[in-house]
């Protein structure tokens, strides 16, 4: 996927997701250049903090399921 290796991907939605941890807050530009590349190919792409994946899953899961719903 342009080079990268993403988190999770569903082709059919065109959806990639991005786990982030605390590192992701330092290299803001690096994940925005990353993103834009990403998005080039037609892809959307939704990151998660993974404090928010682990201590409210069931919100991610729910915010994402919006997400796939609307495209």
């Amino acid at each position: 996927m342009a080079g990268f290796i993403v988190d999770f991907v569903c082709h059919d939605k065109k959806l990639v997701v991005e786990l982030d941890g605390g590192q992701h807050a330092e290299q803001k530009h690096k994940d925005d250049a990353r993103t834009k590349a990403i998005e080039a190919l037609g892809y959307h792409v939704v990151r998660y903090w993974n404090n928010d994946v682990l201590g409210n899953v069931e919100g991610v899961l729910t915010d994402l399921k919006i997400r796939m719903a609307e495209d």
